[in-house]
């Protein structure tokens, strides 16, 4: 089935949105705000503030709010050639940087949660086709492209390409596929004199400084994802667009008629319910067709995946109800992982099934599901335990991190304590308070639905109490407590 893709651009002085669409379906969300923008393939003169010889790694300042991390595997060191098939050999994290060292680095991951940014000292540079790599030697070709005859194709070109005592390396992007010379020199030659720039600003800037800026998130969008199943690019800012025009009247002149300005009253985000789906990603419950439905949880650790039949009893066996569930969830797993921008581990709780080619079939349609993602997945199968295990890339945030904090009355558990538990809570600090402090009476403060909870059905307790200590006891609703706080108080 062809695949037709639109690219939406909502821009606001505070905020710049994209939205990639598929077939009329929202599949991936990208936001920047004005407050943070991202650092991912920004390239900054650094200072190693720390090295941690058990850790194989060090920490750099770059200016940020929190030192870098810089993991031994990631610095960059001539000569160290790996066996074939065998991992790039690691020098000792020692050996390699000191304390109070300039190195240059290059964001491969932004902060997330309390963690700083990730970094290398392997420099790429991308541009639409090609990736530039200071430094190094090699030429490659993108594993996507997968036609041999067009692999040997652009090697080929490359190789011809490259200039006499051209030091740099270049890897061929997926987008390059039958992708002409001119095109390819044209990117080379920029990629050229954006490392001469860089070469300038290193020569005269400072520890901390940027000496590199990776481009905006509409420009980011249109090199990364304009080729040809691309119908058309909507953006709602004048601004922006005419930006946009520049960039690809230089560097993709043969796209630019496919970037229209958008002027309709209605919201550029209302096309395809974009703006519902975003709100919709944010839930842990996604609705099936069928009727079944995913339960996604994110933890620090991992995230979990749970399929539900729901409501749909569609066949005639049980079996095959639960067949076609898995098949239908197996795609729409793929898209809320794109979608809700999830990486790291993730496990899926699939429904049972008894038939192997039943279960070889759900796990080939995940598996071509994801192809069309553009972070790096591996799937390691099911588990003992019939649990599918995989990992996704994970660069940025995810899209509910992102949008949202944790919940100040739950304090991100997700559940309150009931009415019942909190009330028992309020009758052992009543017998706490009394056998430790003199009063006459107490008074307790708390939530009306803890109050109510109290005095409608358990009255006869509170009689009960009174009695035990010696003492009056009077409540008050508060309607500012959360369900889960209450004071006690000596009168």
């Amino acid at each position: 089935m062809p695949v037709s893709i639109e690219i939406l651009i909502n821009v606001t002085p505070t905020e710049t949105r994209v939205a990639l669409v598929e077939n009329g379906m929202l599949q991936e969300v990208s936001l920047e705000r004005s407050s943070h923008f991202g650092f991912i393939g920004n390239i900054y003169k650094g200072v190693v503030s720390r090295v941690l010889p058990g850790m194989e790694a060090a920490f750099v300042d770059i200016g940020l709010e929190r030192t870098a991390f810089l993991h031994a595997s990631d610095i960059h060191t001539p000569g160290a050639e790996p066996l074939p098939g065998e991992p790039p050999p690691v020098a000792p994290i020692t050996s390699l940087v000191r304390e109070n060292d300039e190195v240059i680095v290059q964001v491969i991951k932004d902060p997330l949660g309390t963690k700083g940014a990730r970094l290398t000292t392997n420099i790429s540079i991308p541009s639409r086709f090609l990736v530039l790599l200071p430094g190094c030697d090699s030429l490659g070709v993108s594993m996507r492209i997968e036609e041999p005859s067009e692999r040997q194709r652009l090697q080929s070109l490359l190789t011809a390409l490259r200039q006499p005592g051209d030091s740099h390396g270049y890897i061929v992007r997926t987008n390059a596929e039958n992708a002409d010379e001119f095109v390819l020199a044209a990117d080379m030659a920029y990629l050229r004199k954006v490392w001469e720039s860089i070469e300038q600003q290193l020569s005269s800037s400072r520890p901390g400084d940027c000496v590199y800026e990776e481009l905006s998130l509409p420009l980011r969008a249109i090199r990364d994802h304009l080729q040809e199943e691309v119908d058309r690019v909507l953006i709602d800012s004048q601004q922006e667009f005419e930006r946009l025009q520049d960039f690809t009247t230089r560097f993709l002149p043969e796209w630019s008629h496919r970037i229209e300005l958008y002027q309709a009253a209605r919201p550029v985000f209302d096309l395809h319910g974009v703006e519902d789906e975003i709100n919709a990603a944010l839930h842990r419950r996604a609705p099936l067709k069928s009727g079944g439905h995913l339960v996604i949880d994110q933890t620090e650790a991992m995230t979990t995946v749970d399929v539900n039949t729901g409501g749909y009893v569609g066949h005639r066996t049980l079996e095959e109800t639960i067949y076609k569930t898995n098949l239908e969830a197996a795609q729409a797993i793929a898209r809320q992982l794109r979608l809700r921008n999830l990486g790291g581990i993730i496990i899926i709780d699939f429904i049972d099934m008894q038939n192997e080619e039943h279960k070889q079939q759900v796990m080939s349609a995940l598996e071509r599901a994801l192809e069309r993602d553009h972070a790096k997945t591996h799937i390691c199968g099911i588990s003992e335990l019939g649990l599918v295990e995989m990992t996704r890339k994970r660069t940025t945030e995810s899209l509910g991190r992102v949008l949202c904090e944790p919940c100040p009355v739950c304090a991100g558990r997700g559940a309150l304590k009931s009415a019942d538990t909190v009330s028992l809570e309020v009758f052992r600090e009543i017998m706490r308070s009394s056998r430790q402090f003199e009063a006459n009476r107490m008074l307790v403060v708390a939530s009306p639905q803890v109050v109510d909870k109290i005095l409608d059905d358990q009255s006869t307790v509170v009689a009960e109490l009174e009695e035990v200590i010696g003492k009056s006891i009077r409540f008050q609703r508060e309607e500012q407590y959360t369900q889960e706080q209450f004071d006690v108080v000596l009168l």
